[in-house]
């Protein structure tokens, strides 16, 4: 009796999972553009926006803390992947300036920028940002190996530059995307100018503030 209810037990189970996963896919969307438009925004209105029920939302993340971190770990692994590809390049400043382009056009980095402060980083994230940092580190060292890359940019100023494309936005998206990679050309030209930078290159450290929990 077993072997014959076990294979007609298997697809209803595999349907489940399945439409989990669409619904994970349908929620982890759904939360991306609704805090990216408002950080505060309830987490009701993400159950809204995905057309699943606020107990299918709850089941797989009993907080809005816990979606938030959630949002900022994909985006981190997504940000780490595409280093991972620029490093495989073997034009360094190619891979450079490729990277920037994904991570852009990708908005990785504006949820970032928006969650910083609204949720309290624990453990977990800890391995994704060592790993942020290291190919950061080293995507510049290569990009300065070629030539190409002005002497004073640091790993750091990488942030800078994708602060300043994320901060770039109108109410359509497309011309949003449109202006964000024109000032990426923009800040790609002045990566590899000559001359000095002016002040100090920033700091290790200098922009952990923004993700202290704020009140």
């Amino acid at each position: 009796m077993a072997q014959q209810t076990e294979p007609a037990d298997q697809p209803r189970l595999s349907g489940r999972k399945a439409q989990a996963a669409r619904n994970n896919e349908l929620i982890l969307d759904a939360a991306r553009a609704v805090f990216l438009d408002d950080p505060t925004a309830p987490i009701a209105a993400v159950a809204e926006r995905a057309g699943v029920g606020i107990s299918a939302l709850y089941r797989r993340y009993p907080s809005k803390e816990v979606l938030l971190r959630t949002l900022c770990y994909e985006g981190l692994r997504q940000y780490n992947a595409e280093a991972d590809a620029a490093l495989e390049d073997s034009d360094g400043w190619r891979g450079l300036v490729g990277f920037l382009e994904r991570v852009v056009e990708a908005d990785v980095h504006s949820l970032a920028v928006h969650l910083a402060g609204t949720f309290t980083p624990d453990d977990s994230l800890v391995p994704e940002v060592i790993h942020a940092g290291e190919a950061a580190e080293e995507l510049i060292r290569r990009a300065h190996a070629t030539g190409r890359l002005r002497a004073d940019f640091t790993a750091l100023d990488l942030a800078l530059v994708l602060d300043a494309c994320a901060a770039v936005g109108v109410p359509d998206p497309v011309r949003t995307a449109q202006l964000r990679k024109r000032l990426l050309a923009v800040l790609v030209d002045g990566m590899s100018a000559t001359g000095e930078l002016p002040g100090p290159a920033p700091a290790v450290g200098e922009f952990a503030w923004r993700w202290e929990r704020r009140a």
